[in-house]
């Protein structure tokens, strides 16, 4: 039996389909098949119910995959240890960002990260909150970027930055003309919202204490900030937004960018990781060049942190 064969197991186990587990691992599907079936032969034992659908272990399966992923977690021990060791950063680092945060953030520090450690090979991908905290708790990815608190068992967060809410406020709104808005002013019958899911849109319906009564007759809801932008400018309603994505429009809409009064609603945006994390230098290193690549406004200390 080999640590290959072990993480082929997992993989299935992860995504509990021989296809997807074989892309995931970056072999075809016969390679993991038989890799998979020859650790069976070896061990006399069924590891999945291949009946099932989606496949599922046996009883057997789970005491071995609850096993091998100790073994794994262990072989990585052993090789961040010789990584360490040599002070080397190389190897991969996968990294989740919820879709919020991601278009403002990523273009800030990602170029600098990948000239700074060429020899980290850093894996990126879009992923709501839920899916995040299951990710890492499966080791699927290493370290995430969300809104928190969470307060998730097992999961360590560290908060990076807060961002204050910007509204954005079209010139045939009435309010167009104020110099802010009073966080009491915003009515969620009015607002552009994220989809369901988001938990931009949570904060912003607890903000304005809405989630029960949006009657309008036009209730337009998108899954990005572009989207509810060119909206509101085209007369549909305003919206609200994060200070790093209101900083980022285009002229044309950043005029139309006005600040809420204090105190000012903000989200606070944290590095995410297990417990049993072994790439803490490397999290360090990301964070730290994250936080030199923010401007000093989401730096300061928040006002009134709006939980997701």
């Amino acid at each position: 039996m080999t640590i290959t064969q072990y993480k082929y197991i997992v993989a299935v186990d992860n995504h509990r389909h021989f296809a997807r587990a074989a892309e995931a691992c970056f072999v075809t599907q016969p390679t993991l098949s038989m890799q998979i079936h020859k650790l069976e032969e070896e061990l006399d034992i069924l590891v999945f119910d291949r009946s099932k659908h989606p496949i599922v272990p046996t009883p057997l399966g789970e005491k071995l995959l609850l096993q091998a992923r100790k073994v794994i977690y262990e072989s990585d021990v052993l090789q961040n240890m010789a990584k360490q060791i040599k002070g080397t950063f190389e190897g991969d680092l996968r990294l989740a960002v919820i879709p919020t945060v991601a278009p403002s953030l990523l273009p800030r520090f990602i170029p600098e990260f990948t000239k700074q450690y060429p020899k980290i090979r850093l894996h990126v991908q879009e992923m709501k909150t839920d899916e995040m905290i299951d990710a890492l708790r499966q080791d699927k990815i290493d370290v995430g970027i969300a809104a928190t608190p969470l307060e998730e068992r097992g999961i360590i967060e560290r908060a990076l930055y807060c961002e204050p809410f910007m509204a954005f406020v079209p010139e045939y709104h009435e309010m167009t003309k104020d110099k802010f808005l009073l966080a009491s002013e915003i009515n969620s019958k009015e607002l552009l919202l994220l989809n369901e899911g988001h938990c931009f849109r949570n904060s912003v319906l607890k903000l304005c204490q809405g989630q029960s009564d949006r009657n309008q007759t036009l209730n337009i809801e998108s899954g990005n900030f572009d989207t509810l932008v060119k909206l509101a400018y085209r007369g549909m309603g305003m919206t609200l937004l994060p200070y790093l994505t209101a900083i980022d429009l285009p002229d044309q809409y950043r005029r139309f960018i006005k600040p809420i009064a204090e105190p000012t609603p903000s989200r606070e945006i944290s590095i995410l990781h297990s417990r049993t994390q072994l790439k803490l230098e490397w999290i360090q290193a990301l964070e730290t060049l994250i936080l030199g690549h923010l401007p000093e406004k989401v730096l300061q200390a928040p006002e009134k942190v709006v939980k997701p």
